[in-house]
């Protein structure tokens, strides 16, 4: 009996003495597993040290690609593509009607200043920045104008505008403001109707300011024609003489005289010199 004893002691030992080396192992593998990070195509990463001093942000951040880090380290990642925002607010014009603005902004994160825009604004930065100062600028931007130049001949200044205000509230927020869109500009009915009549009728008085212009534009061009014509008929009575008539006379009929198709008789001359012509009637 006692030598079975012995046998079976280290048989049931055996497996104990595996267990802190598996217990080990799957604590390796975690810790590796939770040192590898990957960032995927436009995207890039904020490297947190937990022991160190936070947020990195005297380095560029991390790339395109697969890292490894310490697993008491956090990495962030950040989209760094062009992205788009959309707002729908409603703004005050300059006589204090409401507006309904519709906007759209198209921005990216500065990529070397990634880490400061995490430390300093977060992943919500969209919320907390951008939004706010799009809003802040387009009421600043339309409370200039009236309820008219919104709907007709300003849309492009308004939206120059609004991307110019927002592009200074963002200055120094690691933000890169690409362009703003002005996509719809909705005025209340009444206030979008009288201004629609009111543009139809100065086009009415447009266009028959024209046709009136075309008619005198047209009336003097024929005055002066008639004027031209008659000015020159002066000028060839004044020119024509007797001997220059008599010498067109005499070079009519040699042409006549020499045309195969022309059957004349000239016969003496008549009381001014030039030949009598009898043609074939």
């Amino acid at each position: 009996m006692n030598t079975q004893q012995t046998f079976r002691t280290p048989r049931s030992n055996f497996p104990k003495i595996l267990v802190p080396f598996i217990i080990l192992g799957f604590f390796l593998v975690i810790l590796l597993f939770n040192s590898m990070v990957t960032i995927d195509a436009g995207e890039a990463g904020v490297l947190w040290k937990r022991f160190s001093d936070g947020v990195v942000t005297d380095k560029p951040p991390l790339d395109e690609g697969f890292h490894i880090v310490a697993p008491w380290n956090k990495v962030y990642v950040y989209e760094v593509r062009q992205q788009e925002v959309y707002e729908k607010m409603k703004v005050l014009s300059s006589n204090g009607l409401d507006i309904q603005l519709e906007i759209t902004a198209w921005y990216s994160p500065e990529y070397a200043q990634l880490g400061k825009l995490h430390k300093e604004k977060g992943e919500r930065y969209l919320e907390r920045v951008i939004q706010p100062a799009m809003r802040s600028a387009a009421r600043s931007v339309v409370g200039r104008y009236t309820p008219e130049q919104l709907y007709s001949t300003k849309r492009d200044a308004i939206q120059e505008e609004i991307y110019e205000e927002t592009k200074k509230i963002l200055d120094n927020q690691y933000i890169d403001l690409k362009e703003i869109l002005v996509r719809d500009v909705t005025l209340p009915p009444t206030i979008k109707d009288a201004i629609e009549r009111k543009l139809r009728q100065e086009q009415e008085s447009l266009e028959y300011e024209f046709r009136l212009e075309k008619a005198q534009k047209e009336a003097e061009r024929q005055r002066i024609e008639a004027k031209g014509k008659a000015d020159a008929n002066k000028i060839l009575s004044a020119s024509l003489t007797d001997k220059i008539l008599q010498d067109k006379g005499i070079e009519a009929t040699l042409k006549l005289a020499n045309s195969p198709n022309s059957k004349i008789i000239v016969i003496g001359s008549g009381d001014d010199g030039m030949p009598i012509i009898l043609g074939n009637q």
